[in-house]
C-alpha cells in the first residue's frame, strides 16, 4: 500500500489498521493503480484490492498474466464467449468468474507458477503423492 500511494493510487476505502491488537487490516480498495506498483504484480495476501484500468480483453489478460504468480484469479463477465475467451488464456490455477467464492473441500485447489504446484483436495491432489509407470510389451 505504500508503495502504490506514494506512486500515485488512491485509497477509495480502508487502508489501516482495525484495533489497536492483532494484525487485522480494513478491507481495502485502492485505484489509480498502474502496473508498476509492488501491489499490481507481488501477491499481496491481505484484503486489498487494486482497480486498474483496462482498454481491450488482450489487455487485461496480458496484464493478469505479467506476473511470476497464477494462484487465483476473479473476473466478471456476461458474454459467454468471452467468458470462455479469458478463463482460457488466465494463466491461474482457480479462476472465479461471477463469484468471489470458487473453492470447496471437492475442488482442486492449487496455483500455476510460483504460487505452487500440483493440488490439494478432490482426487486430483493425490497425484502428488503416487509415481507413474509406462510399460510397453511386445512379442510377448
Amino acid at each position: 500500500m505504500e508503495d502504490a500511494t506514494l506512486r500515485g493510487a488512491q485509497v477509495l476505502c480502508g487502508g489501516g489498521r482495525v484495533g489497536e491488537t492483532g494484525t487485522f487490516f480494513a478491507p481495502t480498495v485502492l485505484t489509480d493503480v498502474d502496473h508498476g506498483m509492488l501491489v499490481a504484480f507481488d501477491e499481496t495476501f491481505g484484503p486489498v484490492a487494486p482497480v486498474i484500468r483496462f482498454e481491450t480483453v488482450e489487455d487485461v489478460i496480458h496484464q493478469a498474466n505479467d506476473t511470476i504468480y497464477g494462484l487465483a484469479a476473479y473476473f466478471y463477465a456476461t458474454e459467454l464467449r468471452k467468458v470462455w475467451h479469458v478463463a482460457e488464456a488466465l494463466e491461474y490455477g482457480m479462476i472465479g468468474i461471477n463469484t468471489g467464492r470458487m473453492s470447496s473441500e471437492a475442488a482442486p485447489f492449487g496455483g500455476l507458477k510460483q504460487s505452487g504446484i500440483g493440488r490439494e483436495g478432490s482426487r486430483h491432489g493425490m497425484e502428488d503423492y503416487l509415481d507413474m509407470k509406462y510399460l510397453c510389451m511386445g512379442n510377448i
